[in-house]
C-alpha cells in the first residue's frame, strides 16, 4: 500500500514534472515543491491562524491572570491552560504540524528520487513496471541527475580548504530553524505546551539536517525549497514572528 499510495505517484509525478520542463531533474524537485506546498496549504492556513492564536494570548488577561495564580501549581496550571486553548480552540503545538505531517513525503519522496534514478538493471526494470500509461520510459530514461553542482541521487559537499563541507545540510538546518522560529509564539514560564513547541523548534532543524547530511542530496533541494516558501508565505500573510529570531527579545 505504501508503494502503490505514496512511492509510485510521487515517482510518476516527479517523472511527469521532469519530461514536460525539458529533463532537468531539479527543476522537477523544486516545481514538485510548490505542487505539494498548494496541496497542503489548507494545513498551513490552519497552522498560520493557531501560530496567531498563541500569540494573542501572551497578551490576553485571563491567560496572564492564570499564569500568576497558579504559578506554583504546574498541574492546575496545566489544566487551565488546556482549558483555555479548547475555548479559543487554539492548538499549541500547531506549529509543529506541517513539519510532522510532512514525515511520509520526506520519506516517500527519497525512495521515488532513488526509484527515479533507476541506477542498476533490476530498479530500471521496476521503475518501468511503476510507470503510468501517460509516461514513455525510453524518452526519460536513463535520467539526468545532476543540477548545479549536484548529484541528486547522491549526498552532497562542497571540498573547501581540503575539507568535505556539507552546504546544503547547513543550508537546510538554517531554513528550518528560521521558518520553525518564525512560526514558534513565545512560551510564558510554566506553559509546558508552548515550551515544548519552542524545543520542537531547535530539535526539528537538526533531524532535517541529519536526513540532508545522509540521504540523497535532492531531499536537500526540497527541504530548502520547501522552508524557503513557508517563509515568504508567513512573510506575505503578514503573521511571521521575526523578533522571534533575535535571542533573548521579550515578546
Amino acid at each position: 500500500m505504501w508503494d502503490t499510495f505514496i512511492v509510485i505517484p510521487m515517482s510518476n509525478v516527479l517523472l511527469w514534472i521532469y519530461e514536460i520542463i525539458g529533463q532537468n531533474f531539479g527543476i522537477a524537485i523544486i516545481l514538485f515543491t510548490m505542487l505539494v506546498r498548494a496541496v497542503t496549504w489548507p494545513l498551513t492556513a490552519q497552522q498560520l491562524k493557531g501560530t496567531q492564536g498563541m500569540q494573542e494570548l501572551q497578551k490576553d488577561k485571563e491567560w496572564l491572570n492564570i499564569q500568576k495564580k497558579y504559578k506554583g501549581d504546574k498541574e492546575k496550571l496545566a489544566q487551565e491552560q488546556m482549558r483555555i486553548y479548547k475555548e479559543r480552540g487554539i492548538n499549541p503545538l500547531g506549529s509543529c504540524l506541517p513539519t510532522l505531517i510532512q514525515f511520509p513525503v520526506i520519506i516517500g519522496l527519497y525512495q521515488a528520487i532513488i526509484r527515479a534514478l533507476a541506477a542498476t538493471p533490476l530498479s530500471l526494470l521496476n521503475l518501468s513496471r511503476s510507470l503510468y500509461p501517460f509516461l514513455d520510459v525510453t524518452k526519460i530514461i536513463p535520467l539526468n541527475s545532476q543540477f548545479l553542482w549536484m548529484d541528486l541521487g547522491r549526498p552532497e559537499s562542497v571540498q573547501m580548504f581540503g575539507f568535505a563541507v556539507p552546504t546544503l545540510a547547513i543550508i537546510v538546518v538554517i531554513t528550518s530553524y528560521i521558518q520553525s522560529k518564525l512560526m514558534t509564539p513565545p512560551a510564558n514560564p510554566g506553559d509546558q505546551s508552548a515550551a515544548m513547541g519552542n524545543m520542537m523548534s531547535i530539535y526539528m532543524p537538526f533531524l532535517m539536517g541529519y536526513f540532508a547530511l545522509t540521504f540523497a542530496s535532492g531531499l536537500a533541494l526540497y527541504f530548502i525549497t520547501s522552508n524557503l516558501l513557508g517563509i515568504a508565505q508567513y512573510a506575505m500573510m503578514g503573521r511571521a514572528n521575526w523578533s522571534n529570531l533575535i535571542p533573548g527579545k521579550k515578546n
